[in-house]
This record gives C-alpha cells, sequence and structure tokens, in this order.
C-alpha cells in the first residue's frame, strides 16, 4: 500500500510537469504567453478538468507554498536601501492609487448587492494586485527596469504591504463571539506585531552571524538549505501569529537583501525561480472552480468585467493626474487590472472570520481567478492595438541634404568600431541611424549621428547616398541589411558597398547581391581568439599564428565552393574536427613547417613521450 501511495504522489507530480510542458510552448507559439499557458494546464489536470487533483484543500498549499517562494525571491532583490529610493513612488503613487481604487471598487461591489462590510472586503481583496502575473508580464516585455516598471514595481510593493493592516481590519470587523474576552482581538493584533518585531529582529542580529558560519563549512548545499529554512521558518512564523506566510517570506527576502551572502543566496535561489512561479499559476488554474462559475456565471462575468474596467479607469486616471502620458498610464491600468494572489488569503482569512459566507468567497474568489486569466489576453490585445510609439526626435538632427564621401548606415558596436579608421584618416563621413537613445549616448562622446531610416530610398537621397564614393552597411539586423543592399546597387551604383554580414548564410546573398566586400561579424574576432587559446596553453606564436592564417585560407576555400554548389556543406570537410560520414580527412592546403610537437610537453610523464 505504501508505494502504491508513493507511486501516486509520484503521478501528480509528472502530472504538474507535464501538463506544464505541453501547454506552456503551445501558448507561447500562440503568442499567448507563458502565464495563460500555466492558468490552462492548471485548470486541465485540476478537480474541475481531468481530476487528476481533487483535493482543493491541498491545491491551496501548493498555491501558497508558490506564492511563498517567489516572494522571497522578490524581497531578496528588494534591498532596504532601494525601498527607500522609491519611497516615493510606493507611498505616494501607491497611497493613491490604493484609496481612490478602493472608494470605487468598494462602490461597485455595492452596485451588485452586496452589504458595505462585503463590499470592503471584495474590492480590497481586488485592489491588491498579483504581484506574480504583473511581474512575469514585465519580464517577458523587458520593462521591469524601464521607468515605467520600474513604477509599477514600487505599487505593487505598496499593495503586498497592505495585507497586514488589511488583515488586522477583518480582524476588527469579525463578530464579537458571546465567549469571547472583550480583549481578545486585541491580543491577536499584538501577537501578530509581536511576530513582525521578532521576524526583525532574528533578521537584524541573527541571520548574517548564522550564514558567516555556515560559509565557514564550505558546503554550498548548506547555504541553500539555510536559505529555504529561513523562508519557511519566517512563514511559519507569520502563519502563527495570524498574517499570510507570503509577507513573512517576503519579509525574509527583504531582510536577507543586505546580508553578505545575499548574492550567494540569489544565485541558489534562482534557480527555482521559474518552477515555482509556474508552480503557483498552475495552482491557480486549479482552483478555478467551475461548478461555481456554471451556477453563478451572471454574477461571475458581470463582475470580472466590471471590476477589471473600473479598476483600469482608476489607476489611468491617477497616473494621468500624477504626470504620465497617455499611452504610459493607459498601459499601467490594463497590466494592474486583475485581483492578486493575496485575495485570496484575505477572502479565506474573512469567510474564517464570519465577515463573508462560504459562497460569496467561493464567486469573489472566481472572479479574482477569472480576472488573472484574462489579464495576458487584454494585454495582448492592447499591444496588437496601441499603435506603435511615436519616435520623439527632440534635440535629433534629421538627415538631409548630406554629401559625404562615405555614408555609414548603423551606429552600433560595429559600425563605432568600423568608423575608426575613417575617423582617424579624417574621411567625410556621414552616419545615419534610427535608435533615437544611441544617438544621444554617441553624442555624449562627441559624435554627430543623424536620424534616419536607411532601409527608405528618400532617406538615402537626404543622405547623400548619390554621390558618397562608399556606403558601409552597419545595421543590426540581416533583413533591413538585404534591402539596404538592394536599394543600393540598383539607385546608387557609383559607390562601393561594404556590408556587415552576420553568418555564412547570409554572407552568400550578399556575394550574390553583388556587394564590394562583405566580413562575418565575429569571423576575424574569433580567429584572434582560438590563436590567443593556443599561444596560453604553450604554443609557440609563430605556430599560433600560421595556424589562425591557414584556417582563414581553408574558410575562403570552403566560401569559393559553398558559392559554386549553392549549399553550406559543400565545403563542410574543410573545417577542423569535422565527423562527416564518408568525408575523407583533408589535406593541409600548405605543408607543415616543422615537425608536428605536444604542447606543454614538459607536463607530459615520461612513460607517455
Amino acid at each position: 500500500m505504501a508505494v502504491e501511495a508513493g507511486a501516486s504522489e509520484l503521478v501528480k507530480v509528472v502530472a504538474l510537469l507535464g501538463a506544464a510542458v505541453v501547454m506552456v510552448p503551445l501558448f507561447r507559439r500562440l503568442g499567448l504567453g507563458s502565464v495563460l499557458g500555466y492558468f490552462a494546464a492548471g485548470l486541465a489536470i485540476g478537480p474541475f478538468g481531468f481530476g487528476w487533483f481533487s483535493d482543493p484543500q491541498a491545491i491551496l498549499h501548493t498555491a501558497e507554498l508558490g506564492v511563498v517562494m517567489f516572494l522571497f525571491v522578490i524581497g531578496l532583490e528588494m534591498r532596504p536601501s532601494h525601498l527607500w529610493s522609491l519611497r516615493r513612488e510606493i507611498f505616494g503613487l501607491g497611497t493613491l492609487q490604493i484609496v481612490v481604487c478602493g472608494a470605487v471598487l468598494t462602490g461597485v461591489c455595492m452596485l451588485f448587492g452586496f452589504p458595505l462590510p462585503v463590499a470592503f472586503i471584495g474590492a480590497a481583496g481586488f485592489v491588491l494586485t498579483s504581484t506574480a502575473v504583473v511581474m512575469q508580464l514585465l519580464a517577458e516585455r523587458g520593462d521591469i527596469a524601464l521607468p515605467s516598471g520600474q513604477k509599477i514595481v514600487s505599487i505593487l510593493l505598496f499593495e503586498d504591504l497592505l495585507i497586514v493592516p488589511l488583515l488586522a481590519v477583518v480582524a476588527f470587523m469579525a463578530p464579537v463571539q458571546a465567549d469571547a474576552g472583550t480583549g481578545s482581538r486585541w491580543i491577536s493584533v499584538a501577537i501578530a506585531a509581536g511576530a513582525i518585531v521578532g521576524l526583525v529582529l532574528v533578521g537584524r542580529f541573527l541571520l548574517n552571524p548564522l550564514f558567516r558560519i555556515l560559509a565557514a563549512a564550505k558546503a554550498r548545499e548548506v547555504m541553500t538549505a539555510a536559505a529555504l529554512l529561513v523562508v519557511l521558518g519566517a512563514a511559519l512564523l507569520m502563519q502563527l501569529g495570524g498574517l499570510s506566510m507570503a509577507m513573512g517570506a517576503f519579509l525574509a527576502g527583504v531582510l536577507l537583501s543586505e546580508s553578505t551572502f545575499r548574492h550567494q543566496i540569489e544565485a541558489d535561489i534562482e534557480p527555482f525561480r521559474g518552477i515555482l512561479l509556474g508552480l503557483f499559476f498552475l495552482s491557480v488554474g486549479m482552483a478555478l472552480d467551475l461548478t461555481v462559475v456554471a451556477n453563478n456565471w451572471p454574477l461571475i462575468v458581470s463582475g470580472v468585467l466590471a471590476l477589471m474596467l473600473a479598476k483600469a479607469v482608476c489607476i489611468y486616471t491617477v497616473a494621468r493626474i500624477l504626470g504620465s502620458d497617455h499611452r504610459q498610464a493607459l498601459d499601467r491600468g490594463v497590466v494592474m487590472a486583475q485581483g492578486g494572489e493575496f485575495a485570496f488569503v484575505l477572502f479565506s482569512a474573512a469567510a474564517a472570520a464570519g465577515v463573508i459566507g462560504i459562497e460569496v468567497n467561493a464567486n469573489l474568489t472566481a472572479i479574482v481567478v477569472l480576472s488573472m486569466a484574462l489579464t495576458p489576453l487584454f494585454v495582448l490585445l492592447h499591444d496588437k492595438l496601441m499603435p506603435a510609439r511615436e519616435v520623439s526626435l527632440e534635440g535629433v538632427d534629421t538627415a538631409e541634404g548630406m554629401s559625404g564621401s562615405v555614408l555609414m548606415i548603423g551606429f552600433g558596436r560595429f559600425g563605432q568600431v568600423a568608423s575608426q579608421s575613417l575617423l582617424a584618416r579624417d574621411v567625410d563621413v556621414t552616419i545615419i541611424d534610427n535608435d533615437v537613445d544611441m544617438i544621444h549616448n554617441a553624442e555624449r562622446f562627441g559624435f554627430k549621428i543623424y536620424y534616419g531610416d536607411g532601409t527608405r530610398l528618400d532617406v538615402l537621397h537626404a543622405s547623400g547616398a548619390a554621390t558618397a564614393r562608399a556606403i558601409a552597411v552597419c545595421v543590426n539586423n540581416a533583413q533591413d541589411a538585404d534591402r539596404i543592399v538592394e536599394l543600393v546597387a540598383h539607385e546608387f551604383p557609383q559607390a562601393k558597398l561594404l556590408v556587415r554580414s552576420f553568418d555564412r548564410e547570409h554572407s552568400l546573398r550578399l556575394i550574390h547581391a553583388g556587394v564590394d566586400f562583405q566580413i562575418r561579424e565575429t569571423f576575424e574576432s574569433a580567429l584572434m581568439f582560438g590563436q590567443a587559446a593556443l599561444v596560453e596553453l604553450g604554443a609557440d606564436e609563430d605556430d599560433a599564428r600560421d595556424i589562425a592564417e591557414q584556417i582563414r585560407e581553408r574558410d575562403a576555400e570552403r566560401f569559393e565552393l559553398e558559392m559554386a554548389g549553392g549549399d553550406l556543406r559543400a565545403g563542410a570537410h574543410m573545417v577542423f574536427g569535422s565527423a562527416l560520414p564518408g568525408v575523407p580527412t583533408p589535406t593541409p592546403f600548405t605543408a607543415p613547417k616543422r615537425k608536428a610537437r605536444t604542447l606543454n610537453a614538459d607536463e607530459v610523464p615520461e612513460e607517455e613521450e
């Protein structure tokens, strides 16, 4: 029986992993994002899907553990000094958004017929935006480090901290039991406050000495275990104090963020980030009770849409009042329009305290879960419908009436180096690029770059392509390079055409297009790297240089074969180390100048020489 029970638990683990592995890549391929894929996977294997997980209580514990571990990682990255630098956004922007959204959402809930206490709880839960969903969306879009992303992160932090006073408010709203002492609520509040103070004291005075002792043991796995111990211990302390386990983990992360061993702990925990996020999203998907949705679908569907719309409008309004432009405010409203994971904690506490009923708890939970599931879809729709951001050309000159001897298109890392030889000989070079940020950065170093899109014929004319002796194409995109080559070859045949290539296939296309010179961007640097590696291993510098030249010659010969045969495999046998079946080992182009010898011969044992 024990073996069968163990096998049953293993089946559940396999089901979790299998559902994620199947659904997440599928949803990402469809452009719907990984978050929605996890939701769908959880719904499919949960008690209201295939039923592979039938215990809602176990699902709740699984979800809470995922939130606990995720918020520890978030707290580990939010050092107190960083939090202090964001204090205006956290306590200014965050407070205003919470107050406005809380008041409006409470009114919306009352319009649905809920009494004031229930409406307040429902609104408070929906105000608490999902940190997990929003952070994942920001990460996928690469917006976390942007100023707009930092404002969203600041608001999320304030909302995460808000769970503590909200749980205290729920305790005060609970109906007084006939046999309860008059001071029971104050005792609960005192216990909660004591748990927070105790956690802060332990983190302030004991964590560093603890990790110093463990680091001296030189056992990395013990450091990882200690980090997990701190997380789960803090979560347990908060739970015993009547507060959120997730908040305890977040505080533990913040306390460890200033530790001397912060980077080691972060490196140990980081691999768990993705899988723990996935575990949380899977659990949320499993927690969606389709029976409740089916029985109360008019209330739930209308509630989701009304609350998300009202919250998005409030966030947009607050953002505009505080100086954000229309695009940033609208984006923030769409991204943050859902309820969050802390709503589950708040609703459960309110139900346990008798503030809301079991059926109301189920309805409110379904509304929050659906809002979290719909957010990636609304964000995707917003990104599709939103017009492309107009490039601000303030302080940037556009290319017009240029007449340099050389026109360089693209001033990224390749163009910057390539321009040095020309500028060193005072060649009259006109440089254009369509990256405004790069143009501003180049100006700080004394470069004059003009704004212009080299794939447009009118821009090429304005940039002086018709009179240029040479046109150097150094853009960061192979398709753009091909388009420029096509335009230049047809419209400006007087100019020598030099193009940065990205790989062998691109080089072949460029040669067939008739360019005067092309070079793969990494070829020569890779040759020098290999040459330096041989020298560091003890090879003679002349030998290393000869080998690099031999590889260069073999590559040129191989390229000729590929051009003649039109196949990248035509000269594959000429690559050192090639193990293609049926291909003879090639002979060197040049005869060896000296007898082969072993590198580091002085380190080889006598019996091997």
